[in-house]
């Protein structure tokens, strides 16, 4: 078993717990799960303070929708799906102009004479490739739970990997003419 299964395992042990009202299991989703919800509300907003917000905003609908969930194990994708529509809602009440604004500014900034190393490559990718990508691979999920915690098909998952993928190599390599 390897260590995502054994988190999913264990997490669904404290749903059980927690479905029954035991705080002390709620407390353990809290201290499993919270810092990867924390971690996927940053990589959608881009700030600490939001990210923080929207999390605690999350952890009250887990509260009162664990009853809901239907498959114990697959709690983790299912918080991180309540995170992603958290986030989504606070993105949305945004002013559009603070985004267009900062896009101008990436697309003129002028272009480094060295490739950036990875984590500032990945920063540079759009927020929904940066998210599917930070799901995939650091924290080990399979596409259909991308797609589940991101609330798009699993065919948006894999395209946004393949964008992903491609633009890193670029940025890697200094082969960026542009965005790609």
């Amino acid at each position: 078993m390897d260590r995502s299964e054994k988190l999913r395992a264990l997490l669904a042990l404290h749903v059980v717990g927690a479905r029954l009202g035991r705080a002390r299991d709620f407390s353990a989703l809290v201290e499993l799960a919270g810092p990867r919800l924390l971690a996927h509300a940053r990589r959608l907003t881009d700030e600490d303070e939001t990210a923080r917000d929207i999390v605690q905003e999350a952890w009250v609908a887990m509260a009162r929708g664990l009853h809901s969930l239907r498959d114990d194990r697959a709690f983790l994708p299912w918080a991180l799906a309540i995170v992603t529509r958290a986030a989504a809602r606070e993105l949305k009440a945004r002013i559009r102009t603070r985004e267009t604004m900062a896009e101008l500014a990436r697309q003129h900034a002028e272009p480094c004479a060295d490739p950036p190393d990875l984590g500032t490559a990945i920063k540079e990718l759009p927020r929904g490739q940066r998210a599917a990508l930070a799901l995939f691979y650091l924290e080990g999920l399979s596409v259909a739970e991308v797609a589940t915690a991101l609330a798009i098909p699993p065919g948006t998952v894999k395209t946004r990997l393949m964008h992903a993928r491609h633009r890193l190599r670029a940025l890697m390599t200094g082969d960026d003419n542009g965005r790609t």
